[in-house]
Formats: C-alpha cells, sequence, structure tokens
C-alpha cells in the first residue's frame, strides 16, 4: 500500500472515532440533562405532594421543646427566636407551597423580588399587630384560608381566572394574602402564651427569622425552578405540578375546616 493511502486511511480512522467519541459525549450529556431535570421536577413535586401526605395542624406549628422554650421565656431572648422563626418557616410548607405558586412563571429577578417584598410585608404586618394588638381569630379558619390561597395561585397559574373572564391585581391578592398567612404565624405563637416582658424584641428576632428562613427557602425553590424551566420536561410537567399544588391547597383548606367544625367552631 503506498505511503499517501495508508496517511488517508489513518485520517479516516481517526475522523470516524472522533466522529463516535463525539456522537457519546453528546448521549452521555443529554442523559445527565433528563436525569438532572427528573430530579429538579422530582423535588418540586414532593413539596407540593406534602400538602397530601403531612397532617395540617405541622404546616406551620410550633411545638415540643420549642413551644417550651417559648412559655418559659422571660425578658428579651433575641437569637433563640430568630433561629424559632427561621425554622418556622423553613418547615412551614403551606407557606412555601404558596411561594412555589407565585414564582412558578415569573422569569426576571426583579417581578420575584416584588411579590416576594409583597407577599413579606403583608405577614410581618399581621404577625406583629395579631400579636400586639392580641386580635384573635380562629387558627382554624385562618389556616383554610392559607390553603385556599395555595389553591388560588395554582388556579391562576392554570389561567382559570383568564378563562372565566375575570382579571385580578396579582400584586394585591399576593400583599393580601400575605397578610393572611401573618394571622396564621401569629395565631401560633399566641397559643403559646407569650410573656410581655421582652414581648416587643422577641417578637421582632421571630419575624426577622422568618424573613431569614424565607430567603434560605425561596433561594432554593427560585434556583430550582429556573434549573427546571430549562429542561423539555417543564414545558410537559407545568400544568400537572400547578393541578398538584391546587389540589394540595383544597386538602390543607378541607383539614383545617374540619377541625374547626370538631372543634366547636373554635
Amino acid at each position: 500500500m503506498r505511503e499517501g493511502e495508508v496517511l488517508a486511511s489513518r485520517a479516516r480512522l481517526r475522523k470516524r472515532s472522533r466522529n463516535r467519541l463525539v456522537r457519546m459525549m453528546r448521549g452521555s450529556a443529554t442523559k445527565e440533562a433528563m436525569v438532572k431535570s427528573q430530579h429538579i421536577a422530582g423535588l418540586i413535586l414532593l413539596l407540593m405532594a406534602a400538602g397530601f401526605a403531612a397532617p395540617a395542624a405541622l404546616a406551620h406549628a410550633i411545638g415540643g421543646t420549642d413551644a417550651a422554650f417559648v412559655a418559659a421565656t422571660h425578658g428579651p431572648d433575641p437569637l433563640p427566636f430568630l433561629y424559632l422563626g427561621a425554622k418556622h418557616m423553613v418547615t412551614g410548607y403551606d407557606h412555601l407551597l404558596f411561594l412555589v405558586g407565585v414564582i412558578f412563571f415569573l422569569h426576571r429577578f426583579r417581578d420575584v423580588l416584588l411579590y416576594v417584598t409583597l407577599f413579606s410585608l403583608g405577614h410581618s404586618t399581621t404577625l406583629l399587630a395579631g400579636v400586639l394588638l392580641d386580635i384573635n381569630v380562629s387558627s382554624h379558619l385562618v389556616d383554610a384560608v392559607i390553603g385556599l390561597s395555595v389553591s388560588y395561585k395554582a388556579f391562576e397559574n392554570l389561567g382559570g381566572f383568564r378563562a372565566m373572564g375575570v382579571s385580578i391585581d396579582n400584586r394585591a391578592a399576593v400583599a393580601g394574602f400575605g397578610l393572611i398567612h401573618g394571622f396564621g404565624l401569629a395565631t401560633k405563637l399566641q397559643d403559646l402564651g407569650l410573656n410581655p416582658d421582652g414581648l416587643l424584641v422577641n417578637l421582632v428576632s421571630f419575624n426577622v427569622g422568618v424573613e431569614i428562613g424565607q430567603l434560605i427557602a425561596l433561594t432554593l425553590i427560585v434556583a430550582a425552578i429556573a434549573a427546571w424551566r430549562r429542561t423539555e420536561s417543564f414545558g410537559r410537567l407545568a400544568v400537572a405540578a400547578n393541578a398538584l399544588l391546587f389540589l394540595a391547597g383544597v386538602v390543607l383548606a378541607g383539614e383545617q375546616l374540619a377541625g374547626y367544625f370538631l372543634a366547636g367552631g373554635e
């Protein structure tokens, strides 16, 4: 075989090997992207499914040693209350489910910031006012409305109101539901019988902790949804995810209404 033919044969072999390697890498990257998208979708759907699996009473309750600590506290003790506020928000899946619905289709950071700020202003206002002014409302009814707020946002995401020809200002709705979520936080603290000594400092610390916990949870949720949105599975599962979100809110509301009537309307 001539030298030129040998060189040409080697070049063809190298080209075929290179093409085969590129195809393998592309296949591996595609498979990795599919697995990653499934994991992200699974995490978000798992958060939504928590609304079905966990008792509604655990949505944002303060119990056990935390409740005992709060009831026994005398005087200002900001750091523990800061921790309790953050823990309360990170584990409060009813609040988190609502936030998932709020940011589900928000693409711009400034929109996320606007809606989360409105929600925070709302729940901070009623958390502080509810406890300091001793505004007594049924925790069951408040939590039922919180459940309905989850269903509302999912229904809006699904285009339900638009199909009905109903126009709603989402900014006002999110701020309004933030007020309700704040009362939900307030009722849990009121049930613990907070000591008046150091109440303002402890309450503000708890509220700051809530905002810190919300920021931590929101960062993870936004990152997960943003990553999921870049995959093909988002388009396929977005409707199903919001349908599940809607049903989770209905379950939460139903459990709280049942608790309200079983407790004799308290």
